[in-house]
Parts: C-alpha cells; structure tokens; sequence
C-alpha cells in the first residue's frame, strides 16, 4: 500500500491547526477531510481537558474604589507560578497581553491617566505553551471612574417617623429599629448606590424608573450594622461613570445584643416572682383566718363571763339533800363548767362560777 501521508503535521497555538507539509498519493486523497476532523477534534478535546485542569485566575482592581478621571489604576491578574501569557479582556475584547515568568504569581496591567475609554468591565487569562493549555477567564471586575463634574446627590435620614435632613451626623438608633436612607439627584441620577465606610462595592443599589431617587431601608438594624453611610448615582447612559460621594451620615446602634439564653432566663424570672406573690398572697389570707378565729373565740368568752348573763345549769349542778340528814345548816361552794370548744386565751382568763346552796333542817313530820 503506497505511503498516503507524508511530512509533517504541526499544531500552531494561534490557528489551533496548520498542516505545513502535506503530500497525498491519487490513491488515498479520499482520506484527507476525515483525518483533517479527527486531528482537529482531539486537540479540541486536549485544550478542553487542559483547561479543565488549570487553576482559575483572578482578577484585583487597584484602588479598588474612588477612581477619578486622570488617576492612575492598576489590574492585577494573579494566577499559578507558571511561564505563561496572561491576556487582559476589555467589555469581551482582547486589549493587552503580557509575558510572565514563573518566578511570579501576578501580572499587572497599569494605566497611568484613565479616560472614560478606560472604563468597563475587565477579565483575565493565561496560556501555556509546555504542556499546553489555556485557563478560564477570571471573574468580572468593574472599573468605575468617578466624574467630578456631575454634582453628588442629596440626603436625608429617617427612622421611627424621624425625617433628619441635618448632614455629617451622628444617628443613635436601638436595636430592631428601621432605617431609610434616601438619595436624589433629579437631573443626573439613574443608578443609585448605597456605600458604607470599609466596605470596596457598594452595599445597595436601586434602578428608580419613576425619577432621580431611591430610598434605602435597612430592617430590623443590629450591631453590625453601625458605620458611616454615603451615595452616590452613575449618569443617564454611563454605566461606568459615577458622581462623588454624597454627605454622610454615621449609625450607631446602642443597645446591647441579645444572648442566646435571655428568653428563658426571662421566662424563669417571671416564674419564680409569680409564685413568690401566690405564696404571699396565701401566707397573708391565713393569717387574716388565724386572727379572725381567735377575735371570734375571745368574743365568745367574754359573752360567757358577763355579770348580766344568766348561768345555764345543768344535772351536774343539782344539790340533792339526803332525807335523813336534817341535823344542822350547811352552806358548800360548787363549780359550774361550762363547755367550749375553743381554748381561751391568756388574756382572757374566766373565773369559775360560784353556786351557793342552803341547807336546812326540818321538823318530823
């Protein structure tokens, strides 16, 4: 069978393929277009494997916020310590490549005046040639430039019904308490952001399409929501260009987290002063019982051992004379008990009854 290839068959890293010497025989031209796709896909699916397998750069923006027209700002691509080509993306399009040694873990691309031209959003990658591959692209980052001549919005501070139009102040608020924030700029303002001190991007942002305002409102503030608050808006059609910051104001929430175990210390503590009250309450009606009892018992006896009362007799305090002992005058002191079913006090001490009873004698008849 005659030789159908001959030469040699390169892999340029630019035109993914290039077939520099090709020498075909009348007798094989048949077999040119299927090798060609079979060579094509499998160093498709070499690049892809690679790709896979390569760690994903990232991209870092220097300052990270506050760049105005004419600053210098530097994007800084970090990936792998590898020789390789980093490549800068610029709203999707290639604008700059470097060459880094693997000395390095970073490659920087510096602009020394930016323009609005400079503005967008920018991502990274690399390439390697030995062994070959080419990584992902890097997140996104946004490069706003800040525009001096659009004038910063307008504030106002709000919360529990309090509207404070008072700038560069101090706000105590409590625990739980709802915030509003409210920017305006009704000739410029499109976008507007919500920034806090410490913080590269903006917290909030809100697309008002009913004019040039938009009001924040943090819920339910915590202690970690204390900070210095600011605003600012991007310009009718500049997605990328934005005002200076507006006034700020600082929030502070003073009163103290809540710990985990307050709501049952609380219930606990509820508990035990309820039944503190019930025992009190009890201790009090039964010495309100005690003292009418013996009020009643004291009454009792001193009806007993009234001058004016009348002695109730009983069998006990009958006197039976013998009939035979008729001899003599006999005067004999006897005790009338009467019965009580309460002990008496000692404050009222009742003296015995005295009966007296007459004897006398008779003649026989």
């Amino acid at each position: 069978m005659p030789l159908c290839l001959q030469g040699e068959v390169r892999v340029d890293l630019q035109t993914l393929l290039v077939l520099t010497a090709v020498s075909l025989s009348p007798s094989c031209s048949c077999l040119m277009a299927p090798m060609a796709v079979a060579l094509i896909l499998g160093w498709w699916l070499v690049a892809a494997s690679r790709a896979q397998q390569l760690p994903r750069p990232s991209l870092s923006l220097h300052p990270s916020q506050g760049v105005s027209l004419g600053d210098t700002v530097t994007l800084r691509c970090h990936l792998p310590r590898l020789a390789a080509w980093v490549w800068l993306y610029h709203d999707g399009g290639r604008t700059h490549n470097k060459y880094k040694d693997k000395e390095l873990d970073a490659v920087e691309f510096s602009f020394m005046a930016t323009s609005w031209a400079h503005a967008g959003t920018y991502r990274c990658q690399y390439h390697l040639s030995d062994p070959l591959g080419t990584s992902e692209k890097s997140d996104p980052v946004e490069l706003v430039l800040t525009d001096a001549r659009y004038p910063p919005p307008s504030v106002s501070f709000s919360f529990e019904g309090h509207v404070m139009t008072t700038i560069n102040i101090s706000i105590h608020v409590g625990r739980g308490s709802n915030v509003t924030i409210c920017c305006w700029n009704w000739d410029y303002g499109s976008a507007f952001l919500l920034h806090k001190g410490g913080h590269s991007a903006p917290v909030q942002r809100q697309d008002p399409s009913g004019g040039g305002m938009a009001t924040f409102t943090l819920f339910g503030v915590t202690p970690a929501d204390t900070g210095t608050y600011s605003c600012s808006y991007r310009p009718w059609g500049y997605p990328f260009v934005s005002s200076s910051l507006g006034d700020s104001v600082t929030l502070e929430v003073t009163s103290p987290p809540t710990h985990p175990d307050a709501n049952g210390e609380s219930r606990g503590s509820l508990v035990v002063a309820v039944a503190g009250g019930c025992a009190t309450a009890l201790t009090f009606i039964l010495i309100l019982i005690i003292f009418f009892l013996l009020a009643a018992c004291r009454g009792r006896i001193q009806r007993t051992t009234s001058p004016g009362e009348p002695l109730k007799s009983s069998k006990a305090n009958e006197l039976q004379v013998p009939p035979a002992d008729n001899e003599g005058l006999t005067y004999t002191e006897l005790q009338a008990v009467t019965p009580s079913f309460c002990r008496p006090g000692p404050s009222a001490v009742p003296q015995p009854p005295v009966i007296y009873a007459q004897l006398g004698f008779g003649e026989p008849h």
